[in-house]
């Protein structure tokens, strides 16, 4: 797996809206019960038991998106103590839940410091190119479309499932698929490791093409070991759906630079002679 630092694709304008969900993902992260103490202490059943309530309530549910009502029993963020021990409480919604409203609160939350920093990143790399392209609005109601697309196709194809899907990955995903289409030869700077990171400058098609091709066999079922709960299907659906909705736009598309004598998208002083 490669990791992308910085892409050679200057913008014409701030992307403001790229920002401004960056700020939006960690500033919800920060504010979720638990995410920020650090594990361990009295108190870590009690801060899980809070946490499980607080994403039963906002994360995305297959189960709820496709049969479009709440489960009898949620958590509901009490402490008890059955026969097996101390345990989550589970009872009654004590919280009216619109499912379809829940995709869009879902992109929002984020499962972990690792979750949120490989999103944001791919978000920051990619989505500032994508939105000066399709300007402000456009790009967030782009942004939001391929979010709603990924969970509902998730969705369909686990329709039993109770597990709740949070994360922005799959409107990401969407963003990766317009830029693919809309700047497949723009340069991509890339950590790759073997034995130690490589710094790569490779084009975007590769770059884009290898993580599409992953997931897509990830999604199938050959999941490496650990990344059972990774909604790899999201991706699949995000990035197919980014890249037919960023079609039209690729005939006035303009190519993007390729200045040489770069250094992770600087350009090189020469030396001089002295």
């Amino acid at each position: 797996m490669v990791i992308p630092v910085h892409d050679v694709n200057p913008v014409r304008r701030t992307p403001l809206v790229t920002y401004a969900l960056i700020a939006a993902c960690v500033l919800v992260f920060l504010t979720m019960p638990g995410t920020v103490v650090p594990p361990g202490g009295g108190d870590r059943l009690a801060r899980l038991c809070d946490l499980q309530a607080f994403v039963g309530h906002y994360a995305a549910v297959p189960r709820e998106l496709i049969h479009d009502q709440l489960p009898r029993l949620v958590p509901t963020g009490a402490v008890g103590t059955g026969v097996h021990g101390p345990g989550c409480v589970l009872g009654p919604p004590s919280y009216d839940k619109s499912p379809a409203l829940s995709v869009f609160t879902a992109m929002f939350l984020h499962g972990g410091w690792p979750h949120l920093l490989g999103n944001m990143l791919f978000l920051l790399i990619f989505g500032n190119n994508v939105e000066d392209r399709m300007g402000h609005i456009r790009f967030l109601l782009f942004y939001v479309f391929c979010g709603y697309a990924a969970s509902y196709g998730f969705a369909l194809l686990n329709a039993s499932s109770g597990e709740p899907l949070i994360g922005a990955s799959g409107a990401i995903a969407g963003v990766l698929g317009a830029y693919l289409v809309l700047y497949p030869r723009a340069r991509v700077w890339v950590l790759v490791p073997f034995l130690v990171f490589l710094p790569l400058r490779l084009p975007a098609w590769l770059v884009l093409g290898f993580w599409f091709v992953l997931q897509a066999w990830y999604s199938s079922g050959h999941a490496a070991s650990g990344t059972a709960s990774v909604a790899y299907a999201a991706h699949v659906v995000g990035f197919v759906t980014g890249m037919l909705l960023a079609w039209p736009l690729k005939p006035g598309t303009p190519p993007p630079p390729e200045p040489r004598n770069l250094l992770f998208g600087r350009r090189a002083h020469p030396r001089r002679a002295w």
